[in-house]
């Protein structure tokens, strides 16, 4: 329903078009404000030394998906080198962190908010390192690794753990963490709207005429995540983990295919479609796989 919300404004104009601008620019301090909340509440000692495999887990997740998209990308565009790295990307990665993290609570409670957090870690390095570095034109000015980490997630994840390793929740002041919960709530509603504020953005009959772009969403939505869950069964994950694994991998395509070729001068046509038709099908497929993955396992 957000998202609709989100379409509707765009198409109907009831916002500006600076709208999606702004909201990506609220999300810095509400995302930030769910992961410290999350961390401060449930990271201790004790939670870390038990939940570790889920960032073994997720390596194993994230390696499968690297192994098949480098691949798989020359496919997709053949010999264009930077069109190729934006396959690379949107096979790998999914909108793991705003709609993971706006799905997961609702659907699986806040502990196990704390536990994708933990999951989607090694996802976070990744998108920060080597994902940006990727998504930069050949010739263009690439950040350090480490100015690419000094990033509102990772610095809130710090902060968050830190105060949940001392527990600080119980000494705060009530008004601070009244006003980082209500923060944090706004997170998920306020990325739905985004996410649809950004799709009814596009030209849907401009972009839907690649059919190439099909089949990488349903490589991004259907294929691969169930590839990732099916492997980590093999190896023993448990039903939660494997629940993780979906809504991790099984998220549409990110906006950063369309981001960083604006940017540059670049191409954000391929991009923009897949980050549209994924963002439009995720609102059937997370569901249906999420109702088959319980119902199965």
């Amino acid at each position: 329903m957000c998202m609709i919300i989100g379409y509707v404004a765009k198409k109907s104009r009831l916002v500006p078009d600076n709208t999606a601008t702004v909201l990506s620019k609220l999300e810095n301090f509400f995302v930030p404000a769910l992961i410290i909340k999350n961390f401060m509440e449930y990271c201790t000692v004790e939670s870390i030394t038990e939940q570790y495999k889920l960032i073994l887990y997720c390596l194993v997740a994230l390696a499968i998906a690297l192994a098949i998209a480098i691949p798989l990308s020359k496919v997709f565009a053949g010999d264009d080198y930077y069109k190729r790295n934006i396959y690379k990307y949107a096979l790998s990665f999914g909108n793991f962190s705003f709609m993971g993290n706006a799905i997961v609570p609702v659907i699986l409670g806040d502990a196990e908010l704390y536990h994708y957090m933990l999951y989607i870690l090694p996802l976070n390095i990744a998108v920060y390192t080597w994902g940006l570095i990727i998504l930069i034109p050949k010739g263009e000015t690439k950040q350090s690794v480490f100015k690419n980490l000094l990033n509102p997630i990772f610095a809130s994840i710090l902060i968050g753990a830190i105060l949940g390793l001392v527990n600080a929740k119980e000494h705060i002041p009530s008004f601070l963490s009244t006003t980082i919960a209500n923060c944090a709530s706004c997170m998920g509603p306020l990325a739905m709207i985004l996410t649809g504020f950004v799709v009814g953005g596009y030209d849907f009959v401009g972009l839907l005429k690649n059919g190439r772009i099909y089949i990488a969403t349903a490589l991004r939505l259907i294929v691969l995540p169930t590839l990732f869950i099916a492997v980590l069964w093999l190896l023993g994950a448990d039903k939660n983990t494997l629940v993780l694994t979906l809504f991790a991998f099984g998220t549409p395509l990110g906006l950063n295919t369309v981001v960083f070729p604006a940017a540059y001068g670049g191409d954000t046509s391929t991009g923009a479609s897949m980050a549209m038709i994924s963002h439009t099908l995720c609102i059937i497929t997370i569901p249906l796989m999420y109702a088959l993955l319980i119902t199965l396992i």
